[in-house]
């Protein structure tokens, strides 16, 4: 998981609206970067899910993004492998440096075709593993790929509290009232808490779901 900053206040609430078909789906650099990748991962026997702004997207909220977050479990691969594999399948790293990898499991690489920038996190134990078998299937173009459950892409925007990742998460909230797992979210968040070592997360997670439902 990326590294984010600490929770901060609230932001404005918007007046809930019905969900609008996902911009992704429409995006022909996101649509080519993703099945390009979705191929690769294929033949590698890779799991890995969309999360991020193309997470919130392809749930049914069009947001601006201008690249693409996914997380990878390389199993038994190497990020040299990988970042060699990758290139024969059309995209070119940005950062191949050894030790930035390491620091921060972050492959950054360039979809060549679309221009496309992608951001690969490298899934460590615990979280992220649990997170890659909950994973939902979408469709984008001609292929189903896997993307971050609503529950999780909701604490994983907790974790980083931007006042977009707040605006996401009433939406998601307000447009899966009736769908939404909040005990499971709930449970989930109090691991992250003690994990982590504060206590902010399930009351920020509270206070924005009721913000969702005065909207």
């Amino acid at each position: 998981m990326k590294k984010t900053s600490k929770p901060t206040g609230g932001s404005r609430r918007r007046s809930r609206a019905r969900p609008r078909r996902p911009a992704v789906r429409d995006a022909p650099a996101f649509v080519d970067a993703l099945v390009a990748f979705a191929d690769l991962a294929q033949r590698l026997h890779l799991r890995w899910y969309v999360f991020g702004a193309q997470a919130v997207n392809l749930h049914g909220f069009p947001r601006a993004t201008a690249d693409l977050d996914l997380t990878i479990d390389l199993a038994e691969l190497t990020p040299r492998a990988l970042i060699a594999a990758l290139d024969q399948a059309g995209f070119s790293a940005r950062f191949a440096d050894d030790d930035f990898i390491t620091a921060t499991r972050v492959i950054p690489v360039v979809h060549r075709a679309s221009k496309l920038p992608v951001d690969l996190v490298i899934a460590g134990p615990g979280l992220e593993q649990q997170f890659l078998d909950e994973v939902q299937l979408q469709r984008v173009g001609n292929r189903r790929v896997p993307v971050l459950s609503p529950e999780n892409l909701i604490v994983t925007k907790l974790l980083a509290a931007r006042p977009k990742d707040l605006e996401d998460i009433r939406e998601l909230v307000a447009s899966r009232r009736a769908s939404l797992d909040h005990r499971r979210i709930v449970r989930l968040l109090a691991r992250v808490e003690q994990a982590l070592d504060q206590r902010d997360l399930i009351p920020l997670y509270a206070r924005l779901r009721k913000e969702a439902r005065r909207a």
